[in-house]
């Protein structure tokens, strides 16, 4: 039977597309009268993104930072003309003497435990960048920081705020799809192992884990979240390193072949509740443009999201539902949806209106721990070269 391709333009599809074509995203009003004291710990690539959105807030003051190595927090500032900032070797001590509202974690992966603990426990709310932490035992161990404080944690996934990630989510939970059964996820880039500023990524001590936790976290929010994030049951993963560990990989460093400690390439074939099949591959470094666009399989439709060669936390091209409409097989081509704003402003935005308000996080600690789950089940399952079951611990 011939398929029939619906588009943006064909009448009968107008008013489908209607339902999944706009941005519902919008700006409210800030309350600059309440001021939210902020201090960051780590400042290295990652915090220039955190602190370039908080100085377009008008409510936030910067008032301190902390950094295992003071020169280089020093110069952090002084780029932004932050010249009053305290700095701080110790966040401890920052916690301890500074009157901070929250705080942005943006050191490695290794210590993020430890800086959202310490933060949680002392009464301030904390914006943790991703990954959660390196193991399931860490997130678990923030998570009841988190709990015991009653502050708000929030974890930095700023593609949520994505629009066409926003309606990813719509159209599974409005039905079209029928029950969702497989999905296939992932995504990568062809050389993308993230070395401009060093080695914290590549080595054990400082990041843990690579791929899977830098991008393949992004990846499977995008899922995970729209299908409203089941409990993973059982991971048969694998990662590994093929291309990080070769020194001809490296122009300008061909020394850091021998840094190259976590993986590049991560797999896995995940069961989740609901009868719901995963299938996920990651890649830092790849000889291929991209592993594969997302699919998500229903008993009424099917939905295709558009891989992108280097993964940035959007969709690649107009996303496609496949479905049978008036008796014939038809594909129908979804507009690709512009963003209002900056994405990383409205990850920092989210967090602080979540802190002024008393609200819930906006990406919530519950949802990222099974995240979190699935790479420690794909570490674990690697290491032992079998299936693993997934058991998460209360809270």
């Amino acid at each position: 039977m011939a398929e029939r391709r619906i588009t943006s333009r064909d009448q009968d599809g107008d008013d489908i597309l209607n339902l999944f074509k706009k941005d519902q995203g919008g700006e409210t009003a800030v309350d600059t009268s309440r001021r939210v004291r902020i201090g960051i710990i780590g400042t290295g690539w990652i915090a220039a993104a955190h602190m370039e959105s908080y100085l377009k807030m008008p409510d936030v003051d910067i008032v301190a930072g902390a950094d295992v190595v003071p020169e280089k927090a020093r110069r952090f500032f002084d780029r932004y003309h932050l010249d009053q900032v305290h700095i701080y070797t110790d966040h401890r001590e920052m916690l301890a003497k500074e009157e901070l509202d929250a705080v942005s974690v943006c050191t490695y992966n290794r210590a993020h435990k430890v800086c959202a603990v310490d933060a949680l426990n002392a009464g301030v709310h904390v914006l943790l960048e991703k990954p959660m932490g390196v193991t399931l035992e860490e997130s678990v161990e923030i998570c009841r920081a988190e709990k015991a404080s009653g502050k708000v944690l929030s974890i930095g996934f700023q593609p949520r705020f994505d629009p066409n990630m926003r309606k990813i989510k719509e159209i599974v939970e409005s039905g079209e799809l029928g029950k969702v059964y497989y999905i296939q996820t992932g995504g990568g880039r062809r050389r993308g192992i993230p070395v401009p500023f060093g080695t914290s990524f590549i080595e054990d001590k400082t990041a843990g884990i690579g791929a899977v936790g830098d991008i393949g976290c992004y990846s499977l929010d995008m899922v995970l979240n729209a299908v409203g994030y089941p409990k993973p049951l059982t991971v048969s993963g694998f990662r590994g390193a093929f291309l990080g560990n070769k020194r001809e990989y490296y122009r300008n460093h061909p020394e850091y072949a021998e840094k190259f400690e976590v993986d590049d390439f991560a797999a896995a074939f995940v069961r989740l509740e609901g009868d719901i099949i995963l299938d996920f591959r990651i890649a830092w470094a790849m000889h291929l443009d991209t592993p594969g666009d997302t699919i998500i399989l229903g008993t009424k439709a099917g939905l295709r999201i558009p891989s992108t060669e280097c993964w940035n936390g959007t969709v690649g091209g107009p996303m496609k539902v496949y479905t049978q409409f008036g008796g014939l097989e038809t594909c129908m081509e979804l507009p690709v949806l512009e963003s209002n704003g900056n994405l990383f402003d409205a990850k920092v935005r989210s967090f602080l209106n979540a802190v002024k308000d008393g609200g819930e996080a906006p990406v919530p600690s519950s949802q990222i721990l099974y995240n979190q789950a699935i790479i420690d089940g794909i570490v674990r399952s690697s290491e032992l070269g079998r299936e693993i079951a997934v058991e998460i611990p209360e809270i």
